[in-house]
């Protein structure tokens, strides 16, 4: 069997943020940057050995980013063509969905429009009018769901408070699966959005 592949980690290139936080943290982002989030009372010292306890677990998501960023330079970007087909199946698809979520959830909203975002899936206005990206119709179904509630609860609290998650939990109890998801793979729906229009 072939051995995986290691990450190699290089301290240096480890951001430290400190703050009045209590608790240390790492975070990888989708750029395979390596953040450290410390209270201020933690010497780098102890910030060094905390990430060499980590160290496993940060080759591990490295790898992972690795691989995404690997997928995103091969994957085709989306044409114009391909922007207008999408738009029109959301146009087809999306507005029936919220009227029959919207219906089960009690809320009223305001004009539907479909746009090609290139950072943002959905958004509500203080006047109930929705804004959805055509990038959805790349999405699993269950996806566009949440996107859909997510919005919808937005006609109940204007914010992302808990009681807007409570909210969301309601209608969707397995929203962060979703969440989950989209901040793994849309990522790259964006950068063939992005990568179509230069």
């Amino acid at each position: 069997m072939t051995p995986n592949k290691e990450v190699a980690i290089d301290t240096r290139n480890i951001k430290i943020i400190r703050s009045g936080r209590k608790t240390i943290a790492l975070e990888i982002t989708q750029d395979a940057e390596i953040i450290v989030r410390a209270p201020y009372h933690f010497t780098d010292r102890a910030i060094s050995n905390f990430v060499r306890s980590k160290s496993d677990w940060i080759r591990k998501h490295l790898s992972k980013m690795e691989k995404l960023a690997a997928d995103r330079a091969a994957l085709e970007p989306l044409t114009k063509g391909d922007i207008e087909k999408l738009a029109e199946d959301a146009l087809r698809y999306i507005p029936l969905r919220v009227r029959e979520i919207a219906k089960k959830m009690g809320v009223t909203f305001g004009n539907i429009t479909i746009r090609n975002q290139k950072t943002r899936w959905g958004s509500c206005s203080a006047k109930g009018n929705l804004n959805f990206n055509c990038l959805l119709m790349l999405t699993p179904p269950e996806v566009v769901d949440y996107v859909i509630i997510h919005e919808l609860c937005h006609r109940i609290h204007m914010n992302h408070s808990p009681a807007f998650w409570r909210e969301v939990e309601k209608y969707d109890p397995g929203y962060r699966d979703k969440k989950k998801w989209m901040k793994e793979h849309g990522r790259v729906l964006f950068d063939r959005m992005a990568a179509g229009s230069h």
